[in-house]
């Protein structure tokens, strides 16, 4: 029967139409936002976040669910799943770049104008970034994704969809497009078991802060094709191959970036996180 196209055996509508749905509602949020002319006075990350969260809001408010639902439900441990992330997100991203050190590959200059005000700048200005693409990826969409499918094929989709988000940032050509979008790819699949570990926001949000805030912000390197703020140090490229050093891109372009990452999401798929009251909290 034409019903069944569009609902569930329990009479809800299938998770796929809701995702559509939601697509259709954040493409209205953003036009409104145009027309008002919040994207020239919020910036463009957090203007986009507004209307991700906008979107989310009314989708749940469709189904009658509560935000706090997605995972954003604001308390002591959500506070502590972010600050941990954002320093696992700055880990990895010093063992990259150390990695790349050790063979080579860079070395670093110190460069004026890099002080403290510019790296509070690039943590709000990343925080936004983080912010809009979890909420985006790792939000409504994956959530009613992981119902639908299950949660590693939600995964897979949902890293390949982050992967392809990114297909035509700057500098995404020859072998820098091959190793940034599989590095972005296992990054979305990071960020993806980040939130399905623990049902929060609150891990993976941090990871893409510390992740984005410590390429850029405090190494000085490219963010996934970008250069959004004074690094506090600027990478020296000495001649070695972009594979080893992700070039102007940034880290994400490197082979060791590739296995680093690849080392954290196994390491992320077999920890068994505390949970309360016999679940995880919303």
């Amino acid at each position: 029967m034409l019903k069944d196209v569009f609902l569930a055996p329990t009479g809800s509508v299938r998770n796929g139409w809701k995702i559509l749905g939601f697509a259709g509602i954040l493409y209205l949020c953003m036009m409104l936002l145009s027309l008002f002319g919040l994207w020239e006075v919020l910036g463009f990350e957090w203007a986009t976040a507004l209307a991700v969260l906008t979107a989310t809001i009314l989708c749940l408010r469709l189904e009658q669910e509560p935000l706090p639902v997605l995972g954003m439900k604001p308390s002591l441990r959500w506070g502590v799943e972010f600050t941990v992330g954002a320093a696992a997100g700055l880990l990895l991203m010093l063992l990259v770049a150390g990695c790349i050190f050790a063979f080579h590959g860079l070395h670093w200059q110190r460069v004026g104008g890099g002080g403290l005000r510019e790296l509070m700048a690039g943590a709000w200005f990343y925080l936004a970034v983080a912010v809009n693409e979890e909420l985006l990826f790792r939000g409504y969409p994956f959530q009613r994704l992981l119902k639908g499918t299950g949660t590693w094929i939600a995964l897979l989709l949902m890293g390949l969809w982050f992967a392809y988000a990114h297909w035509d940032n700057p500098g995404m050509a020859g072998s820098v497009k091959v190793w940034a979008t599989l590095n972005i790819f296992l990054a979305g699949l990071l960020l993806g078991l980040a939130y399905f570990k623990t049902r929060r926001l609150a891990l993976p949000m941090g990871i893409h802060l510390g992740w984005n805030w410590t390429q850029g912000s405090l190494l000085g390197f490219g963010v996934s094709g970008t250069v959004d703020a004074r690094g506090w140090v600027n990478p020296v490229f000495d001649g070695r191959p972009e594979w080893l050093t992700g070039g102007a891109f940034g880290l994400e372009a490197s082979l060791p970036c590739a296995i680093l990452c690849g080392a954290a999401i196994l390491g992320l798929a077999f920890w068994k996180p505390h949970q309360e009251n016999g679940g995880v909290e919303g």
